[in-house]
């Protein structure tokens, strides 16, 4: 499918992944508080089969057998350098110190393995990852981009159902029911930004007005505290999940764009690998300090032993247990959580700032796949004469 196409059908794919993005924390929350949370992974194990199945037995595409060599020593130094700064972001200031020799040594490991990646892949005659697709401004530009949709997106996924469930009072089941409006509006934007791409041919708009309303939707996020009611958190998150609706799959379509034909699939691979990265590192920065303000919160409010008690081996404590809690240390935890999700959702405003001010660098490059010069020229001879 021609990108000027793609728009239309990637507004699609993006709907019935908001769908399963709703269906997924709704079933995860029942399954949750009716059989534990490991059976929300082991629900995981028939539904991965039968997708591998129909997989196997439906998907035919077309095939044309090469003779390539596999870059086995680009894709391991690029596993290794991910992984180690991955582990970094995670356990740095929780499980070791930051100026501890784990983290230390995690970091030169890193940093070494990403600078081993680059020199392979310069030498390679069929790189796992080609440098040249980064000379694209375009290219560059949504890569960033990407990265910072996934930062945000995936740490706001992973605080809101905590929030609502501990100062809200939200059941798990509820929590997941609770996110519809961002993921409502992600898919009903995701279509609308599709089919207008298609029809227009125009997507830099798109990803300025999803910047700048990712950039709203979290400082209104940040502003809730024990008082904000669902009503008023649910205007919040539909205002983030238009922003992503606008970037979701926009991004993607220019990713694809900016590369010749030849590197079509390792684009879309590494505009999916940055945004995955950018996950990885939003989830484990933000939940560091999420982590810190919950145990600084606690050790205010119930004073150093006691706090340094309630969440010496964690941020989180389950929510199902807190009515079993004297009323004084909910509350204390409530507003602890409360303080969390704030920073978590300030420092996500002030990142997201950054992918908002490089949407306006990019360039609106034609769609492959739409009209021809010489066609609009045509049409427009024809026009005059009639």
């Amino acid at each position: 499918i021609p990108p000027r196409e793609r728009g239309k059908y990637q507004g699609m794919m993006a709907g019935v992944m908001a769908v399963a993005m709703i269906g997924g924390p709704l079933v995860g929350g029942t399954i949750t508080d009716h059989l534990g949370w490991r059976w929300s992974f082991y629900i995981n194990l028939p539904l991965g089969a039968i997708a591998l199945i129909m997989v196997t037995a439906v998907l035919h595409l077309p095939k044309k057998r090469s003779q390539t060599r596999i870059d086995y020593a680009g894709a391991a130094l690029l596993t290794i350098g991910i992984t180690a700064l991955v582990l970094i972001t995670t356990w740095g200031g929780t499980e070791y110190d930051w100026l501890s020799g784990q983290i230390i040594g995690l970091g030169v490991l890193g940093v070494v393995a990403l600078l081993g990646f680059v020199l392979v892949e310069r030498k390679v005659s069929e790189p796992v990852l080609p440098l040249h697709i980064f000379r694209n401004g375009n290219f560059s530009l949504v890569t960033l981009i990407g990265f910072l949709v996934g930062f945000v997106m995936f740490g706001s996924m992973t605080f809101l159902p905590l929030f609502q469930q501990t100062v809200q009072g939200a059941s798990a089941t509820n929590s997941g029911l609770l996110l519809l409006p961002m993921l409502l509006a992600m898919m009903v934007v995701s279509l609308f930004a599709g089919r207008v791409t298609t029809r227009t041919g125009k997507y830099k708009v798109f990803v300025v007005v999803g910047g700048g309303l990712i950039t709203a939707g979290l400082a209104l996020l940040s502003l809730m505290d024990t008082g904000t009611t669902r009503f008023t958190s649910g205007v919040f998150m539909a205002v983030l999940g238009a922003g992503m609706g606008f970037l979701m799959q926009t991004t993607m379509l220019i990713a694809q764009n900016s590369v010749e034909m030849k590197d079509m699939g390792v684009g879309s691979s590494s505009a999916t690998l940055f945004r995955t990265i950018g996950g990885s590192f939003g989830v484990a920065i933000l939940g560091a300090i999420f982590t810190n303000q919950v145990q600084s919160t606690m050790v205010q409010r119930l004073g150093k032993a006691a706090g340094e008690k309630m969440t010496g081996s964690g941020s989180t404590m389950d929510p199902k247990d807190l009515p079993k809690l004297p009323p004084m240390i909910q509350d204390a935890y409530a507003h602890a959580v409360a303080t969390g999700t704030h920073h978590v959702f300030l420092w996500g405003t002030l990142i997201s700032v950054i992918g908002f001010a490089a949407a306006w660098f990019l360039k609106e490059v034609p769609l492959r796949g739409g009209p021809t010069k010489a066609a609009a020229d045509t049409a427009e001879g024809a026009a005059a004469e009639r």
